[in-house]
């Protein structure tokens, strides 16, 4: 596999856990449940946002290189009735077990929240990113879904012999890649996208979300942007000094 070029304000680690569980969220609405083979764009960026993120932000997620062999593991789960009309059901998950993952990500300022464009300062969030890296992150990281609690720690991506890297290619059809939401289109929609999946000498290059092909979404239904305000949501980051003139320019 060729080298993957890296941004500027790239981030790599590797993230690792007993158990993960990555499907499509139309699936998820009770009943079995089923993982894909290999992790979701969606997932990846939700591991990267618990890792470090802030609204300034937009984390997209470039390449994630699968380090250990597939496997799955079932197990019966009662699942939770909320009416309490009768007793929990039975259903059956399959999970993949034993899993490691490489990831290279990157971000970008989100142009639709020009308010905290006095935040715009990539120097400083990227070594915050990458010391929250080093610290494991800043939320809890899970694969996939709650219960699979993942942990991370930095590396360098490519480094390392992967299970799959003599295999040239595996291809895994239309998978679900992730959502297009207000807060980082400008428009008050969700759509969901999908991708043609396929992984190449262990490695999955994922395509920008703008690349996703048109055929290929779908419309799910009307929302409108989360709002951010400096005052409201940043008050106890008051002692950085690019906000704090942020707030004091919005002093009546």
């Amino acid at each position: 596999m060729k080298d993957i070029p890296r941004k500027r304000n790239s981030i790599e680690f590797k993230v690792w856990g007993r158990y993960a569980l990555f499907s499509d969220p139309v699936t998820r609405v009770g009943g079995e449940k089923f993982s894909c083979q290999i992790p979701t764009y969606e997932a990846v960026k939700g591991i990267v946002e618990s890792i470090y993120w802030k609204p300034t932000l937009i984390w997209f997620v470039d390449a994630v290189r699968v380090m250990k062999p597939i496997r799955t593991e079932s197990k019966g789960i009662k699942t939770i009735v909320m009416d309490g009309s009768k007793p929990a059901d039975l259903s059956f998950y399959t999970y993949l077990r034993d899993v490691e993952y490489q990831v290279l990500a990157h971000f970008e300022f989100n142009p639709h929240y020009p308010d905290l464009k006095a935040d715009w300062d990539e120097n400083k969030h990227h070594h915050i990113a990458r010391r929250a890296v080093a610290k494991g992150g800043r939320r809890d990281i899970f694969l996939g879904t709650r219960e699979c609690q993942g942990y991370v720690e930095p590396c360098a991506f490519g480094e390392g012999k992967g299970a799959y890297d003599e295999i040239d290619e595996m291809a895994f059809g239309p998978m679900f890649h992730g959502y297009d939401y207000p807060n980082e289109t400008g428009k008050p929609e969700l759509w969901k996208r999908l991708w043609n999946a396929k992984m190449e000498y262990g490695f999955i290059l994922f395509p920008p979300p703008a690349d996703c092909p048109e055929t290929m979404r779908k419309f799910v239904r009307p929302m409108e942007p989360t709002p951010f305000t400096a005052k409201r949501n940043f008050s106890q980051t008051d002692n950085d000094a690019s906000l704090r003139t942020l707030l004091e320019e919005q002093e009546p």
